[in-house]
């Protein structure tokens, strides 16, 4: 009896997604409860209650279900290719003209919209994360309207000190905006305002009461006092200016790279978030490669039990997650562009896996 391709794709789809998503969620949940374990007495200690516990604690499974993505990938693969073997279904579909390239298409589609998982878990994490720490009392939440004595990074070189920002009058109080130059073509810039409008119709702010001065190479001083200013390169929404700084596990891909843009523009070394945003689309991708590199793997011993999958899938996440930590060392330290430290594990990876793949007995 010829065994029908469709049926075997069902067949194992149905094995592999068991595992994986067995695996994507339970290794985080058991992360989770070892870390609520450890931090109970003190949560309940600073009055939070079993609701807020709860809660702030479920906000971490985004964050680490996206950092064990690949691992699940990996599981899932090798024990399910590794049951077929055992189990002498790999002998008889190949018996029945089903090579094992045609075999594992089902295990790269699968692969393919676990990457496309991990891309969406990995922009809903960062918000997930922030909220869990405001429920901890780790972030401070803001009162919605309003925001005081704070400094906002702008394009183009700004850096404006606020004292008080009303949302709901979109007005702003104590201004004191900062341009840093270069030279005579470029001088330095200090504007100071009483206060300022937003004005929505033309998208800028209407500044009162203050004065400009231009401070040139030469420290020539030249100062304009004005009753009212229009600043249409200051075009920050009220919204926008009320913003709390994040830390870069709390930022999404585009915020991390904006955020990354304003540190090169103001001198900074940002090589340690370059390496963390390329990571937030790499590993996501290292599920597509993880599957082509584990799906042969599992041949090397067809027979063994399923304490020598767990073997080698634990291995091989081992030397994975070290060699991720070596090139985000190496990337930070500059020795080489951070985005080639970044992918270095996963194109390792992808070539092993391609060559195990091309040696095994199809």
């Amino acid at each position: 009896m010829r065994l029908k391709p469709r049926i075997l794709d069902r067949y194992i789809l149905t094995s592999w997604s068991r595992i994986f998503l067995l695996t994507a969620i339970g290794l985080p949940l058991t992360t989770i409860i070892i870390e609520l374990t450890d931090n109970i007495n003190g949560w309940l200690q600073d009055g939070l209650g079993w609701k807020r516990i709860a809660l702030a604690t479920l906000l971490r499974l985004p964050e680490n279900m996206f950092e064990v993505m690949p691992a699940a990938v990996l599981f899932a693969t090798i024990f399910t290719i590794g049951n077929l073997s055992r189990n002498t279904e790999l002998t008889a579909i190949k018996a029945s003209g089903i090579s094992f390239h045609r075999m594992l298409r089902p295990l790269i589609i699968a692969s393919v919209f676990a990457a496309a998982l991990g891309v969406a878990v990995g922009e809903l994490a960062p918000g997930a994360t922030r909220k869990g720490l405001e429920i901890e009392g780790k972030k401070k939440i803001l009162s919605r309207n309003e925001k005081y004595n704070f400094v906002f990074r702008a394009d183009q070189g700004w850096v404006y000190t606020i004292s008080s920002l009303d949302i709901a009058h979109q007005t702003l109080g104590g201004l004191l905006l900062e341009r840093q130059g270069t030279g005579d073509a470029f001088p330095t810039i200090v504007v100071t305002a009483d206060s300022a409008r937003w004005d929505s119709a033309g998208r800028h702010w209407q500044l009162w009461s203050g004065s400009t001065r231009l401070i040139s190479a030469r420290e020539n001083v030249q100062d304009f006092s004005f009753n009212t200013l229009r600043r249409s390169a200051m075009n920050e929404k009220p919204a926008e200016l009320r913003q709390e700084p994040k830390d870069p596990e709390e930022m999404r891909y585009g915020e991390l790279g904006d955020y990354i843009t304003a540190l090169q523009r103001s001198g900074n070394d940002a090589n340690k978030l370059i390496v963390e945003r390329s990571l937030k689309i790499i590993l996501p991708i290292t599920c597509i490669v993880i599957a082509l590199f584990g799906a042969p793997l599992a041949l090397t011993a067809p027979r063994a039990g399923a304490a020598v999958g767990l073997a080698l899938s634990l291995a091989t996440t081992l030397i994975f997650l070290t060699l991720i930590q070596l090139s985000q060392a190496i990337g930070i330290s500059g020795v080489i562009p951070p985005q080639v430290a970044a992918w270095f594990p996963t194109v390792l990876f992808l070539f092993l896996g391609l060559w195990l793949l091309a040696r095994a007995r199809t």
